[in-house]
């Protein structure tokens, strides 16, 4: 594998970390808190679903990059072996949580979890909008962490 192919599988990386992550920032701090502000409920619901349908593909897209361009680098660099030991540590919290999101955006949610939650928003939109934003809250502040901690851990922390 060449310098280059590793150069623009990093480049890809970060840029997918900040869309996917970015993304994830701006629908917590912006649009459910707008939305949960809107005046009646069938407004709110609707505002919502467009929203989520058309930044759904964009994390998709993101999460998938990011899992790609990751494990041309674990290839590319020989970070294989790093996954189980004890100063691998940010390799398993990045991977470990890529994982999480792949599975929410490709498995839950296009099983089960779209219609649940549309069902839910529909029914009372405070409650659906409040839980999300709690669930959003806390998904946030671990990519948060496992962001911190993969700078840390790629400069030797």
């Amino acid at each position: 594998m060449t310098l280059d192919t590793l150069a623009i599988a990093r480049i890809l990386h970060i840029l997918g970390v900040i869309i996917w992550i970015g993304g994830m920032a701006f629908v917590t701090l912006v649009v459910l808190p707008i939305a949960a502000k809107l005046p009646d409920s069938e407004t709110r619901a609707d505002m919502f679903e467009r929203l989520e349908r058309r930044f759904a593909w964009i994390a998709r897209a993101a999460v998938l990059v990011v899992g790609i361009s990751g494990t041309v680098m674990a290839d590319g660099y020989g970070l294989w072996a790093q996954f189980i030991q004890a100063s691998g540590w940010w390799l398993d919290a990045m991977a470990g949580w890529w994982i999480v999101f792949f599975l929410i955006l490709f498995v839950a949610e296009p099983l089960f979890l779209h219609r649940r939650f549309s069902q839910f928003l529909r029914r009372d939109s405070d409650r659906a909008l409040k839980f999300l934003t709690r669930a959003h809250w806390v998904l946030l502040l671990v990519s948060l962490c496992v962001v911190a901690a993969a700078v840390a851990g790629v400069h030797g922390y």
